[in-house]
């Protein structure tokens, strides 16, 4: 005779499942390594998962480099179909100013900010590999436990840059 199936208390599904694994390992790393260095190794996946990103917008688009717009519509597209809520807030040809009012990363985010690093790091990389360079403020985040984030991709380099300021430089090696 078998066991009845019984339903967990929250929902086990697998989007559940990897937001609560992502949480968890993040909070080991910060506890283990600490804040700047778990921030350190997210900004690393980041990167590659920008490059990823990137190089799948451009063969979609068949465009060898995007433009501005494109590149703030990118940047607000990837977060929708990974479940954020990213919206303009601002766009000019010195910045691009984004909000979100739901974190791709749900509730999981939370006292979690080096996976904030995710974001800046796919933020800066698209922005700097197709424009030249990024600058990405984090100015407010869900996880630091703001109800949304402002995100600033600042597109040209400032003469006395914040040290807040996470800046991308275009790799020479990628142009297309």
């Amino acid at each position: 005779m078998s066991t009845p199936a019984v339903a967990p208390h929250e929902p086990l599904t697998h989007d559940a499942f990897l937001r609560r694994l992502i949480r968890e390992l993040t909070g080991t790393l910060q506890d283990v390594v600490g804040l700047e260095e778990a921030s350190g190794y997210i900004s690393t996946v980041g990167a590659v998962m920008g490059e990823h990103i990137d190089q799948q917008y451009r063969l979609a688009l068949a465009v060898d480099r995007l433009n501005r717009e494109q590149v703030t519509t990118v940047l607000v597209d990837l977060k929708r179909r990974i479940d954020g809520d990213f919206f303009v807030i601002e766009e000019s040809e010195d910045r691009i100013v984004l909000g979100n009012r739901r974190c791709p990363f749900g509730d999981a985010v939370r006292d979690r900010p080096s996976l904030c690093m995710m974001t800046s790091n796919v933020f800066g990389f698209i922005a700097a590999q197709n424009l030249g360079y990024a600058a990405v403020d984090l100015q407010q985040t869900i996880a630091a436990g703001h109800p949304t984030c402002r995100v600033v991709v600042s597109l040209k380099p400032a003469a006395h840059p914040s040290p807040a300021l996470r800046e991308y430089f275009q790799r020479d090696d990628m142009l297309g």
